[in-house]
């Protein structure tokens, strides 16, 4: 007679030589910082789904002939993964200038300078210059017309966040992408200017998760830009668990400050009349 072998939710595999256990159903991105192992990534946003656009988690997995975004790749029993050779900081560090190259990043005169991902990203991987031809795009607009929030699209890297977190987290799915390579654009609605859409519901979700300085609060100078994409897990899992009414003290700590939580300088509230905020 043959025995069947009892399922487990626990899987074992390899990173970087060293045998680490893992749930069913986890990426690698997840089992990766489990286990303290750091991997950059610049897509990547707790609380809204994975897509893998950014693909500075590379990861190297045996037995495949090119290497994986950690944040869409399933763990498996028996994977044996590298994060960290030479070929992966290489191809790390490339992403990190053709991002810095696409568009006119002038950290000089940003809102997000010393608080910016992309800042961060381009110091941990050892980008001190760009070898890669600046592209210089033309005609990148400043939307200003929205009375609490701009846009820059010279500063974009799209990441998708604000499209994920405004479609996940608030529901209003405001923000979308248009056009193909590098003639992408971010875009409310229809290519509606920002502060004429209809669907924006003023909640600033998307400017807690942009992680440069392409959404930003009017009236930020140089370098005063702080974001708190820990407040949009928060929001998600309260959304998740049908909370509707988000308690102010009880909320997440970095909402201390009196701001709201994935929303500043607004309401930390999550209130049933708002439907088009429910799932």
């Amino acid at each position: 007679m043959t025995t069947v072998p009892p399922e487990t939710d626990t899987i074992t595999l390899t990173v970087d030589g060293t045998l680490v256990s893992a749930r069913q159903g986890d990426t690698l991105l997840e089992v990766l910082r489990e286990h303290g192992v750091a991997v950059p990534t610049l897509c990547d946003l707790d609380g809204v789904s994975d897509v893998g656009a950014c693909r500075l988690c590379l990861v190297e997995v045996a037995d495949r002939p090119r290497p994986q975004a950690a944040c869409v790749t399933a763990a498996a029993e028996g994977m044996a993964v590298r994060t960290d050779t030479e070929r992966l900081r290489s191809l790390r560090r490339t992403t990190v200038e053709l991002l810095l190259a696409e568009r006119n990043h002038v950290c000089a005169v940003c809102v997000a300078d010393g608080n910016c991902e992309l800042q961060d990203l381009a110091a941990a991987t050892g980008v001190d210059h760009v070898s890669q031809e600046y592209l210089y795009p033309a005609g990148l607009a400043v939307d200003l017309s929205h009375p609490r929030f701009g846009v820059d699209h010279n500063r974009c890297v799209l990441c998708t966040r604000c499209v994920r977190v405004c479609d996940e987290v608030e529901g209003a799915h405001t923000w979308d992408v248009a056009g193909r390579g590098a003639e992408s654009r971010v875009i409310t609605d229809m290519a509606t200017p920002w502060g004429e859409s209809p669907t924006c519901t003023s909640c600033g979700k998307c400017v807690d998760a942009c992680p440069t300085g392409a959404l930003f609060l009017r009236g930020t100078t140089v370098g005063e830009a702080v974001r708190h994409p820990e407040r949009l897990a928060y929001l998600g899992a309260a959304r998740r668990e049908r909370r509707w009414l988000l308690d102010l003290v009880a909320g997440p700590p970095a909402a201390a400050d009196g701001g709201a939580a994935g929303a500043p300088g607004g309401a930390a509230e999550e209130t049933p009349d708002r439907k088009e905020s429910k799932p």
